[in-house]
Order: C-alpha cells, then structure tokens, then sequence
C-alpha cells in the first residue's frame, strides 16, 4: 500500500432486505482495510427494508464504531435514489459504492483506491470478467454492456458491476434518478474525459444469502434508460439540434411524397385515395411538430442553465490549484529602474 492511499475514504452500500449479509459485509470491510492509513467510513443506506435490515446495521454500528454509518430511508426508492442518498452524505475525498449482497469483494478496494489516485483518474470501475452468476443474468448483462459500449463511447467491459472508486469531487457533480446507476460511468463522461475512466478486474463471488433483486424485466428499463442517457450526453446543451434533425428528416420525406402526388395530379392521375397522400400529410404535421418542440428544447435548456448557474463545461475541482490564473497584465506597472507610473507622475 502506497502513502497515496491516506486520503478519506467513504465506502457506500445501499441494502434492501439483506439482514444476513449485513454482518459478514461489515466484518469484511474492516479486514480488507486493515492496513489504511487514512481516515475512512462505511454508509449501510437501507432502501426501505421490510426485515431486520436496519436492526443488523445499527447492531454492527455498535459493534465495529460509529465510522459505520446506518442511513435508513422512509421507503423503498430503488438502488439508485439509495445510492445516491449515500453519495451526498458522504464525507471522504475518495467515494466508493459496491452492493450489499457480498458478491463484490471489499478486498479489491485498496487496490483500487490506489489506482485512482496514483494515475490520477476520476473513475475505477470494476470488472467482473469471472462472474459468478446463471446465463439468465450474464446473457442480458453482455448484450447491454455492449450497447452501452456503442452509443456512450465509453469503453468499459462490465457497466453492471456496482464496485466502483471515484473522486468525490466528480461524482458528487453527477445528479442520479429513475435507475441510472448502472450509467454512472456514461454520466460521468458528461463531467470528465473518458482518458480519466479506468477499469479494474475485481473478485466476484456468487450468492450465499439473502434473495436476487435483479431480473430480466431490468433489460427493457436498461434500454429506456440508455436512451436518455445518449440524449443527454449529445443533446442536453443543444436539443434544437436532435429534434430539428428529426422534423428535417419527417417534413422531406413528407414534402418528396407530396410532390411526387403533385406530378401525378399534373398528369391527369386521381390522387385522392392513395395511401400516399396520408402518409406524405402526416410525415409533414410530424416533421413540424419536431422542429416547434425542438424550439421549445432550446428554451428550456438556456432556462435550465441560466436560472441555476449551470455551466455548458466542466473544470477540474483542482483547477487553479498553483495560482497560474490570479494576476493581471496592469497597464500602469511600474518600470525598470524605479521610475513612478502613469498615474503617479498625473498626480
């Protein structure tokens, strides 16, 4: 281990009726940072359990220290609003997010600390690339991680795996709703260059306790969610332009078939039944309603950004750290030899 890895350290779990894992977890994470030498934190966020969830982690709170934090939520919200309740409570410079479910292997975490800081990255994802789970989960799992390859062009093997690192100054910068956990690496993106995402190959273990909470009715959410998330990597700043494409793309083929019933009509062809003229009047009302939404996009986005100071770019949370921007070139400076400015010699 490295002197590097000193830095606070926030680990966050979110749980949902996990009462069994609750305690083999603690126990593990406290063994695999045995040897940190900085200042660290384990977040158990309960994602509104109906079991003994919440009793086991304040059982363990009293057991290992109050660096075990119980962050029980009214509800069941899902894994991402419980992650993110997690993220904002989190106090280290380093932030790391894993499931509660003991399949990811707190071991991994020093290694992976490291790695961040010592090549200076804002991300270390996990990649389970022995994975311990049926074909049900894996199959899904590599057709959408594929996918998510193509339309975000971040170039990650496993999108999937909770265990990730991150800087805190970073990931506290993302916003995360419905179920985009899983597309924290593509939202990150939006906030830092791919160059500074990294990947990591990380134990996986399969299940011993406690129930699955994922299925196949997750792969059509994913492929919602992968929508909004390509809109908003590409169009968040400029939506005119996907709407506008599309109302381009529907008002010419619309404009083309009504020109072409146009000639027909000129050569003395009836055109009033035809398919054609539907589909052409359709294509036409489609094509402006884009274009009107695309102005209406454009308007929300300045109100967006304007009303709350939202910038269209990103810089470092060490930008400036030496002060190479804090001075001016004065027109008034004082020249060589002593001699008084401009302004002295008015007065």
């Amino acid at each position: 281990m490295t002197t590097q890895l000193a830095a606070p350290l926030s680990i966050v779990v979110p749980m949902f009726n996990e009462q069994e894992n609750v305690s083999p977890l603690v126990e593990r994470v406290h063994e695999a940072l045995a040897e940190y030498t900085g200042a660290w934190e384990l977040l158990l966020v309960d994602d509104g359990s109906s079991d003994a969830t919440v009793a086991r982690i304040r059982e363990a709170r009293e057991a290992f220290g109050s660096h075990v934090r119980p962050i029980p939520l009214t509800r069941n919200f899902g894994q991402t609003a419980a992650m993110q309740a997690g993220i904002d409570l989190a106090r280290g410079e380093v932030i790391v997010t894993m499931d509660g479910d003991l399949q990811n292997d707190p071991i991994d975490i020093p290694r992976m600390v490291d790695r961040l800081l010592r090549e200076d990255l804002d991300l270390v994802a996990g990649w389970r690339r022995d994975r311990k789970d049926n074909w049900v989960r894996k199959v899904p799992s590599w057709l959408a991680n594929r996918l998510i390859r193509r339309l975000t062009g971040v170039n990650l093997h496993d999108y999937g795996c909770s265990l990730k690192v991150f800087r805190a100054d970073v990931i506290k910068g993302v916003r995360l709703y419905g179920e985009m956990h899983r597309f924290i690496p593509a939202w990150l993106a939006t906030q830092t260059a791919p160059s500074r995402i990294a990947e990591e190959v990380v134990t996986h273990h399969p299940r011993t306790a406690g129930t699955s909470k994922y299925g196949l009715s997750r792969t059509f959410r994913v492929i919602i969610d992968l929508i909004s998330v390509y809109f908003f990597m590409r169009f968040s700043a400029r939506p005119a332009h996907f709407f506008g494409l599309l109302g381009t793309g529907f008002g010419l083929l619309g404009g083309l078939g009504m020109f072409y019933l146009l000639i027909e009509k000129i050569l003395g062809h009836d055109i009033g039944d035809r398919p054609l003229l539907l589909v052409s009047i359709l294509f036409i009302l489609i094509g402006v309603q884009m274009l009107t939404t695309g102005v209406l996009s454009e308007m929300l986005s300045r109100t967006y950004y304007e009303s709350r100071d939202v910038r269209t770019y990103h810089l470092p949370a060490r930008f400036d750290a030496a002060g190479e921007n804090d001075a001016f070139k004065m027109p008034n400076a004082v020249e060589r030899g002593g001699e008084r400015t401009a302004g002295e010699e008015s007065a």
